[in-house]
């Protein structure tokens, strides 16, 4: 069990006889009454959303999982690699159910998996990672009609603004839960 206060993104929680994954969570306090968690869930079988409000001190029967830290190797069309460090078992995600985890993966990083009935049900991405600028346009000293940021594409594909001066094949520091550029990373 667990209180409704201490639920956080990618937790997993048991409605209906089912696993639901946390995708999103908001906590209100009135400043009358008891402050209440809004959380929105997506079923880990067929993907259908879910949105409770629960009383920050009320208990929800969460699920049992585990976590292992692995190594992801590569992707194919249909599958992540990712390798436990440890164990050295191989655990194959499908593309399809993270398709939006494509853009953060870098191969040869780790990353902490989360596993229920012996099947990957997130990856977890660290909240900030560096990214190598891949494609980046030129800029001429004092153009700033368009703002003072342009977009580049990272080499995982992600499309980030950053401010004028950052330059191909630099490496700069991202936001992961906003997509959005922190600092340049120097070497």
């Amino acid at each position: 069990m667990i209180r409704g206060g201490d639920i956080v993104k990618g937790t997993c929680l048991l409605q209906k006889g089912q696993p639901y994954l946390v995708v999103e969570r908001e906590f209100h306090n009135p400043g009358k009454g008891t402050a209440i968690a809004r959380i929105k869930m997506k079923s880990i079988k067929d993907g259908a959303v879910l949105t409770l409000t629960i009383p920050t001190q009320q208990e929800i029967e969460d699920a049992t999982v585990d976590t292992h830290n692995c190594q992801y190797q590569y992707a194919d069309q249909d599958n992540y690699h990712f390798m436990d460090n440890e164990s050295y078992d191989q655990y194959e995600v499908p593309v399809s159910d993270m398709a939006d985890k494509k853009v953060y993966l870098q191969e040869n990083e780790i990353y902490e998996l989360t596993i229920w009935e012996g099947k990957v049900i997130d990856i977890k991405i660290p909240y900030k990672v560096v990214f190598t600028v891949a494609e980046s346009e030129n800029y001429v000293k004092g153009d700033t009609v368009s703002g003072a940021t342009k977009p580049i594409t990272t080499e995982t594909g992600l499309t980030v603004r950053v401010p004028l001066f950052i330059k191909q094949g630099e490496k700069i520091l991202v936001n992961t839960e906003t997509n959005e550029y922190v600092e340049r990373v120097n070497n």
